[in-house]
């Protein structure tokens, strides 16, 4: 079976059922398809193919594809981001998976267990990860097997591994409506966990049990397929799109919950359970586990490639041939242009055709047969898309002896890259079958050279004054005695560019309710560089951030920020960064030095006594199929010194999920609970939600625990992420964007 998910109709071909679907297709071989006196005609309205969606794997209790709380050998669709929440038996478990790459899934979990009682705390609450790899692909003999680490870097109290092998099978149809069924059976050997309850066997002997305590955070990979292991499966029956029913046999104990917590007590090994696809996002379930206790689970799942809304764009404006209005010499004159006034007329025609399309001209160069368009894309999150719009304008706007374009996009004032194009490819490709692969090829993407000093910039460009109010969240994660806490209230942003590269801006910031000010008081033994959230909380009206800031380009394939000011919550100071990024290169390598003093705690203009030099080099890399690596290795607020590995999955439409670590020379007995720094982060566009052009998004970023150390300063307009965004690699990427 190929399958790929979106949308389906169903024909036939013979003996076949064919689905087909909006970016790929399922073939489901099965009985002919026969029509009866009642049927539609074939060509009606009636017979018309229907859409469908096709339910990608449900999730079981731990947020990975599987039964109930046991796993399954599928793989959600590539890049699909889930999030659910299960609770049966006292205990409750959010989860959050992400399929990285096809073969391979991660997930992040927080589990919360009532009665444990390690702590004090009515209910312990831990957190754990899960890593998933599908070791083959299920054939028309052989099952499809995969390999599961559960909770490899935690405390262990849901530690476990295992293999899981998953068939497939076709049942017949209920009704002619439905279609036909599909049956899921799935076995596996587990450890740990799975490996607890009708143990068949023994590897390398006895596996040390979860007691609590410790900091947590270290990999534990001296217990990994170590201890006893047991069998445990189950099946899975979908009778059509929207119900499935289960039932597994588990080899899970529940020794924790059972015997210290005395959470549920385990009669059976047998699980049942229901679940209803509520829409293409949504499913729920309904579950009856070891004979005594009713479960529940919420899923929802989500992927970049498939958009909440979908994306409407006004169309572009037609390429219209000069041949076709270009009939008189003077139209061909090369010696223009001629006065300054035919050079401002033709800027302003320009400026107001961008406008049109959401672009701002920033400057404009003429010589002769060559025009140089300088612009600001606050709109589309793809550049290649935007590059194709100035084309179009230039083409519409400008005199038809100009054969050369250069488009050039700037960001604060720095120009990011130049796209180099002939008028005559744009009129001959317009409509031709290959244009998205053919218009690269015969365009030119080189390093943005200086402005001529003949350039003109736009009317009233500069200086330019801006200003917005709107609310914001502040999220607190994982304490023990509340797991989530928040403040909400509203910021007012203002910011003043007197000159190209320059920018000065501030906001302030009035919460309005949370409850972020209760948080655990810190017991860092490091300097309490960020722990101490709670004391930045307590005040109502703040001044979030005020600073100066310059770009600008000091040489050929360079990029140089200065900044200056307060630049986050907790700390002010200067900044300086310098980016080495050749346009044509997937490698950039930067520099960056701060000196930053602590804010008071009311982020008024007082300072601290702590104050700290803090610095880091950095190599960046595009790994291909939308990852990026970086690499940065220097000194972090709390004196410490080590480096952070990020991995970045970021999409055409400017979605990204993404993960990180720190290690540094701080030990994990000082560092405290979690051993060192790690997280996770995504970012969902706009764009994506309500179908409109937006360069804005909602980003977040979670860490397990908030400690001192590996931590950095967050300081406004770095570099490396809104100049790469137009070079050669990101351009090429979005080619088919060009003629949107």
């Amino acid at each position: 079976m190929i399958r790929r998910s979106f949308f389906t109709f169903r024909t036939t071909l013979g003996s076949a059922a064919v689905l087909v679907c909006g970016a790929s297709a399922t073939l489901a071989w099965g009985p002919d398809i026969t029509r009866t006196p009642h049927d539609p005609a074939p060509g009606s309205a009636e017979a018309a193919p229907r859409f469908k969606p096709l339910p990608p794997p449900s999730l079981n209790f731990y947020g990975s594809p599987g039964l109930l709380d046991t796993p399954s050998a599928e793989m959600l669709p590539d890049a699909t981001y889930a999030v659910s929440y299960s609770l049966f038996g006292g205990q409750s478990r959010y989860n959050i998976t992400f399929q990285a790459l096809p073969w391979l899934s991660t997930s992040f979990r927080y589990n919360g267990i009532r009665n444990l009682n390690l702590f004090g705390f009515s209910t312990y609450y831990d957190r754990g990860f899960d890593v998933r790899a599908r070791l083959w692909k299920e054939g028309k003999y052989l099952p499809e097997v995969t390999m599961g680490l559960q909770d490899f870097a935690g405390t262990g109290v849901y530690a476990a591994e295992y293999f899981v092998a998953t068939k497939r099978f076709q049942t017949p149809a209920l009704s002619r409506r439905s279609g036909p069924g599909l049956l899921k059976i799935s076995a596996g050997l587990g450890w740990g966990r799975l490996g607890s309850y009708g143990a068949i066997g023994n590897i390398g002997g006895q596996r040390p049990s979860f007691v609590g305590g410790g900091t947590g955070g270290q990999l534990s990979y001296d217990q990994w397929f170590r201890g006893d292991f047991a069998p445990f499966g189950g099946i899975e029956w979908q009778p059509n799109d929207r119900w499935s029913l289960k039932a597994e046999y588990s080899s899970d104990a529940y020794i924790t919950e059972t015997q210290v917590s005395d959470v549920f007590e385990r009669k059976s090994s047998l699980n049942f359970g229901a679940e209803y696809q509520y829409s293409n996002r949504t499913r729920l379930g309904a579950y009856y586990l070891y004979g005594s206790e009713v479960g529940f689970t919420a899923q929802f799942q989500l992927n970049p490639r498939q958009p909440m809304t979908p994306m409407v764009v006004p169309a572009a404006a037609p390429i219209l041939p000069r041949s076709e209005w270009a009939v008189g010499e003077n139209d061909w004159n090369q010696d223009w242009p001629q006065s300054s006034h035919q050079t401002t007329v033709f800027r302003d025609q320009a400026a107001e055709a961008l406008k049109k399309d959401g672009l701002i001209l920033e400057a404009i160069h003429f010589t002769g047969t060559e025009v140089e368009l300088r612009y600001r894309n606050p709109r589309y999150q793809s550049e290649m898309q935007a590059v194709g719009r100035v084309a179009r304008t230039m083409a519409a706007t400008l005199p038809a002896s100009v054969e050369t374009f250069r488009i050039t996009p700037v960001r604060n004032g720095v120009g990011l890259s130049t796209v180099t194009l002939r008028r005559s490819d744009l009129e001959a490709l317009e409509f031709n079958p290959q244009a998205s692969e053919t218009i690269l090829a015969v365009s030119a993407i080189s390093d943005a050279r200086p402005l001529a000093e003949d350039a003109i910039f736009s009317n009233e460009l500069y200086p330019a004054f801006s200003r917005s109010i709107s609310p914001y969240t502040k999220p607190s994660y994982f304490d023990p005695s509340r797991p989530f806490r928040l403040d909400l209230g509203v910021d007012l942003t203002a910011s003043y560019a007197p000159a190209p590269g320059w920018f000065i801006a501030g906001a302030l910031r009035q919460r309005l309710a949370g409850n972020v000010k209760r948080s655990r008081k810190s017991n860092s033994v490091l300097p309490h560089v960020r722990t101490d959230v709670a004391e930045y909380a307590q005040y109502g009206t703040t001044l979030e951030n005020l600073y100066v800031m310059r770009h600008w380009k000091p040489g050929r394939n360079l990029y140089a920020r200065a900044s200056a000011g307060l630049f986050e919550t907790m700390y002010g100071g200067i900044s300086g960064e310098v980016l080495w990024k050749p346009v044509n290169s997937k490698l950039a390598l930067g520099i960056e030095a701060n000196y930053v003093v602590q804010r008071d705690y009311d982020q008024r203009l007082g300072f601290r006594d702590y104050k700290t030099f803090t610095g880091h080099g950095s190599l960046y890399y595009e790994l291909g199929h939308d990852y990026h690596l970086q690499l940065d290795a220097g000194r972090y607020l709390a004196g410490d010194y080590g480096g952070t590995l990020s991995l970045d999955r970021e999409f055409n439409n400017g979605w990204v999920v993404g993960a990180f670590f720190t290690l540094t020379n701080v030990s994990a007995e000082d560092f405290g609970e979690g051993s060192f720094d790690k997280g996770f982060r995504f970012r969902i566009p706009l764009a994506w939600m309500l179908g409109k052009p937006n360069r804005r998004g909602y980003g977040l970023t979670i860490r397990p625990t908030q400690r001192d150390g590996g931590q950095r300063v967050s300081v406004p307009g770095r570099l490396y992420g809104s100049i790469r965004t137009a070079h050669r690699n990101r351009l090429q990427e979005q080619r088919a964007r060009f003629w949107e």
